[in-house]
């Protein structure tokens, strides 16, 4: 369905489990974007990487005020499906399957992190690899030998820890070229490993997830959530009198 310009995939939360195991073991190549308020207004400013994220083999609607505007537009009653949840669940899913799993992107210390917490919390849970790229655009001779490692490394699924949208546009670029299912995963990785703590499940759903992290990051997310914030309710409020005075005036 439609949100402001974004193609965003519907569908029970399980549903979206269950798909990107299948892209997995298909040895598709594929990239899923986890969508939220930011990602939007980034597509709306930017029509090449709105590009990016409607070419995407599935979209999932991260942020509550995105399952909120799929209600108000479309009258249709979505599972939020967050990074945050995500994220877990598929590295669950992944050690119960045999799904090796790769992890490119973040600071080689949160790398190191995220290898001793999965050995502790997915012991049976397969790393094929991971990867803590220079703060540089890459050379083609090191975007080349990225895209070796990880096809030589047999891994199913690689999670993108980039940050919105350098990991999408990564995931794009990369489609065709690696063997797996990537997965834009962002900042749910230093929740995971207990880097940053997570939105009392209260805010979660009355979608203030946005106002907790702000509290732990002001300086770095201030800019970002207020203005980004502002811009998305400007526009849902543009497309829902679209919709109101489109029928009024066919009716004239």
């Amino acid at each position: 369905m439609e949100v402001l310009g974004l193609s965003v995939t519907t569908g029970r939360y399980r549903d979206f489990i269950d798909e990107i195991k299948h892209l997995a073991l298909s040895n598709k190549s594929s990239y899923v974007c986890v969508a939220n308020v930011h990602m939007l207004v980034e597509a709306h400013n930017n029509k090449s990487f709105a590009d990016i994220v409607n070419s995407a083999d599935i979209v999932t609607p991260d942020g509550t005020p995105l399952v909120w505007a799929l209600r108000l537009l479309h009258k249709h009653t979505q599972d939020r499906v967050a990074g945050m949840d995500l994220l877990p669940d598929l590295l669950k899913q992944s050690e119960q399957d045999n799904i090796p799993v790769y992890f490119f992107g973040g600071t080689e210390e949160m790398i190191k992190k995220t290898v001793q917490f999965l050995k502790v919390k997915y012991p049976q849970l397969t790393v094929a690899g991971y990867y803590s790229p220079p703060f540089r655009p890459l050379t083609d001779t090191e975007k080349t030998e990225i895209e070796r490692n990880i096809n030589r490394s047999n891994a199913k699924i690689v999670f993108a820890v980039l940050g919105c949208p350098k990991q999408e546009k990564w995931m794009a670029s990369m489609k065709g070229k690696i063997n797996a299912c990537m997965v834009g995963i962002g900042g749910a990785l230093p929740v995971l490993i207990g880097e940053q703590k997570r939105a009392p499940k209260w805010m979660q759903k009355c979608g203030l997830e946005w106002l907790y992290r702000f509290m732990q990051e002001p300086r770095r997310l201030a800019k970002r959530y207020f203005v980004t914030n502002s811009i998305f309710i400007w526009l849902l409020l543009k497309a829902m009198l679209k919709q109101w005075v489109a029928p009024r005036t066919n009716r004239c």
